[in-house]
């Protein structure tokens, strides 16, 4: 009884040991990913196993032949253990990062989807409070000249574009997430597509008393589906002209580097906080008060710069947004036909 008592004395010295030294590690590695903690943690715990196995098989003054085959025994049994548990621990530690990850982003859709319905829903009380008012207002005939009526039907139906336009960016929007665009990608030239925008937006730059200055020349050829990159040339002009103030100049030009092409659009907006630039794709971002358009009904709920940077990436390119003198500057790519 004794026999075994010292035995399990001197296994166990030799496990704390093992699992003071292994205790001090892990505390230093606390930083450290998970990887290396499982990894960290199936050591010591080898480790302690073949302490005991090796205090105890000294112990007992085992010929050296035997004490090698112990020790052998024990050196193979903790390789294949250490292997194993490496392979399953790193398998474990990138399910419970994924997991975690996955949690962390459905977090992010999840308010982003309370967000979307806030801003829709402030964006479409105004406009439908402003059809109420005047649409009772003409069937009490609290106005009945010829010009007051004209006039409100004008607004009836601005505010019914505006609400349109609205609709429309939200079905866009919710083809991008669901994987439901389908692209027909061809050469397209880019100077036609951006002249179509420049004359779309020409109208609400000249109400503004905004200038729209394109460059004359090295507009390449990219391969794009045409009515989404038309999309995304006017959605960046009307977000360049709806925050650039009056006297202000949306500058835009292009350009091919290698097998990409590029374009930029400028503004004389005064530039945009440098903690706003990250989220500035994000839906219904809107940033600090500063960075709300004007009135005027040409609103798109937040929802233009998200429906631009999802077309962007379906068709294999990038959009990103820096800070320049005076204002800011989006650049767009594309792959180059």
């Amino acid at each position: 009884m004794r026999d075994l008592a010292l035995i399990f004395g001197l296994a166990l010295a030799a496990a704390l040991g093992v699992g003071l030294l292994g205790a001090l590690a892990l505390r230093l590695l606390r930083a450290r990913s998970i990887t290396v903690h499982v990894c960290v943690l199936l050591t010591v715990t080898v480790t302690a196993v073949v302490a005991g196995v090796v205090v105890v098989a000294q112990a007992m003054f085992l010929s050296p032949h035997d004490l090698q085959v112990v020790l052998l025994t024990v050196a193979a049994a903790a390789t294949v253990s250490l292997g194993v548990g490496w392979y399953f621990g790193r398998r474990l530690a990138t399910a419970a990062v994924w997991a975690d990850q996955a949690r962390e982003r459905e977090r992010r859709v999840e308010k982003g989807r309370r967000d979307l319905v806030a801003w829709v829903s402030h964006d479409l009380r105004t406009p439908l409070a402003g059809l109420r008012a005047m649409a009772e207002a003409l069937e009490d005939r609290v106005v009945d000249d010829p010009a007051t009526v004209a006039e409100y039907h004008r607004r009836i139906r601005g505010q019914t574009d505006r609400m349109t336009r609205l609709v429309d960016d939200l079905f866009e929007l919710s083809r991008i997430n669901a994987g439901a665009l389908r692209l027909t990608l061809s050469a397209v030239p880019l100077g036609e597509v951006v002249s179509d925008a420049l004359a779309g937006t020409a109208p609400l730059a000249e109400a503004r008393r905004v200038r729209l200055v394109a460059a004359e020349s090295g507009w390449p050829t990219v391969l794009a589906s045409e009515p989404e990159l038309a999309r995304v040339v006017g959605n960046l002009l009307l977000n360049a002209v709806h925050y650039t103030p009056s006297d202000g100049t949306v500058r835009v030009e292009a350009g091919r580097e290698h097998d990409a092409a590029w374009l930029a659009v400028a503004d004389t907006c005064g530039g945009i906080p440098e903690g706003d630039l990250p989220r500035l794709f994000d839906v219904a971002f809107r940033g600090e008060p500063a960075r709300t358009p004007r009135s005027g009904g040409e609103g798109s709920g937040g929802l233009g710069l998200a429906i631009v940077r999802g077309l962007v990436e379906a068709h294999g390119g990038r959009v990103d947004v820096q800070n320049v003198v005076g204002g800011c500057r989006f650049v767009v790519q594309l792959p180059a036909a």
